[in-house]
């Protein structure tokens, strides 16, 4: 932390904030005394206001940069999987091999989900939204651990977080048997986490099923690359609501409902609708031009990110796992042929280079969830089980903090001043 003070002049008065800097990033002023002034900031979206103080992840948009505590996450997706990573967000440290079997012991044996959770799926129409069962029987959870639930105990904070990391891909995988009339399939302690969800996504009671090891490997990097980023709408979400002392189930379920919007965990399903779209591959060069011409709606998705305004340090590696299940799954798919057509004209046309409109981790995920037989209404389902650690993280950090304060934010009332009510009958 930096010993400097900004100096804000306001009709002829004078006020002093502190300036603090982090690890790395933008410096941030303090404005937390501001209301004793007589004013507060304006900043609708929070597009320059720093919400909370985090050890977890950093982002750099302008270089492309992504980090987990500390580690570049080319290098957890190449060279970690999935649950090294969740033990990282959530211990600050990557683990020992010691503490990996323990933690991966201890993930693997909580997967099953109470039976009397079975029945929540019953009262859903067949035809709801994989969302809308994800959101509600995440919440329900709570009704079965209602006896540790003390959130200033870190035990049972942390029993709390590998609960919802070991139970998540089995409530997902129930939400998509029971959307298409199938029955749930067990876990099965000798598989790993992504073989185990992909197991219970697609083997039948009837007959055996066999991973395939290389679409198991892009699944857990798949959840790797969304685990965690940063202070997001459905992590600050998650933050909000638990600063209330709200339970984690709760407040989980309060991130599952905030990534359904399409606005930010529905950008691969958005994806796979503009795949279809254009069609086939003969339509390309009328929808790049489509593409280019600002006063046409239409705009290419899954190309460049609100965030990182270079490349997506993501999508380098999810590229390689699409193109590694394409190959292996050999499959003749329209859409398909459309998504590599427009890969390769976004990574040679001068127009998107120019721009740095390159295919982001959400194209390249819509498309291997595509080949692998996973419908589009289940790719935020997916998106939140991956993510579930990166809210869980956070939740469990800012629980963690002495000064710990429930979020109120503040407004800029426009509507009428004070006045007078007249009664309809005098």
């Amino acid at each position: 932390m930096a010993d400097r003070k900004a100096t804000l002049q306001i009709d002829g008065q004078s006020i002093e904030l502190p300036v603090l800097s982090g690890t790395a990033g933008y410096d941030v002023i303090d404005v937390r005394t501001l209301g004793k002034h007589g004013f507060f900031t304006f900043d609708p979206g929070f597009l320059a206001t720093g919400s909370c103080e985090s050890k977890i992840t950093y982002i750099d948009g302008e270089q492309g940069i992504l980090l987990h505590r500390g580690y570049p996450i080319d290098q957890l997706a190449t060279q970690a999987d999935y649950l090294e990573v969740c033990y990282m967000l959530l211990h600050g440290e990557a683990p020992t091999q010691e503490q990996y079997d323990a933690f991966n012991s201890t993930i693997t044996k909580h997967t099953m989900v109470h039976q009397g959770l079975h029945n929540f799926f019953n009262g859903f129409r067949r035809d709801a939204h994989p969302m809308a069962m994800l959101c509600a029987v995440t919440g329900a959870l709570s009704s079965f651990y209602h006896d540790d639930l003390d959130i200033h105990d870190e035990k049972q904070r942390l029993r709390s977080a590998y609960r919802l990391i070991a139970k998540m891909p089995t409530i997902a995988a129930m939400a998509y048997k029971f959307s298409i009339g199938q029955p749930f399939v067990y876990p099965k302690n000798d598989l790993s986490y992504s073989e185990n969800f992909l197991n219970m996504m697609f083997s039948v009671p009837a007959e055996d099923y066999k991973v395939n090891p290389v679409i198991a490997k892009a699944m857990d990097r798949i959840f790797t690359l969304h685990a965690d980023h940063e202070q997001n709408a459905s992590t600050s979400t998650v933050r909000l609501a638990g600063s209330s002392g709200a339970n984690p189930y709760a407040c989980i379920a309060a991130g599952v409902a905030s990534l359904w919007g399409p606005a930010h965990g529905g950008a691969n399903e958005a994806c796979l609708r503009m795949l279809s779209q254009i069609g086939s591959v003969d339509n390309i060069p009328e929808y790049i031009e489509r593409a280019k011409d600002k006063n046409d709606p239409f705009r290419l998705m899954g190309f460049g990110h609100r965030v990182y305004k270079n490349f997506d340090p993501r999508a380098t590696v999810m590229r390689e796992s699409a193109h590694e299940v394409l190959k292996e799954l050999n499959i003749q798919d329209p859409l398909l042929d459309v998504a590599m057509e427009l890969e390769r004209i976004a990574l040679e046309d001068p127009y998107f280079v120019e721009k740095k409109l390159y295919p982001n981790v959400d194209f390249y995920s819509g498309i291997i969830l595509k080949a692998i037989g996973i419908p589009t209404n289940m790719f935020t389902v997916i998106f939140a089980l991956s993510r579930t650690v990166g809210w869980i993280s956070h939740w469990h950090e800012m629980m963690g903090e002495a000064n710990q304060k429930i979020g109120r934010p503040r407004q800029l009332y426009t509507g009428e001043a004070k006045r007078d009510f007249t009664p309809l009958k005098g």
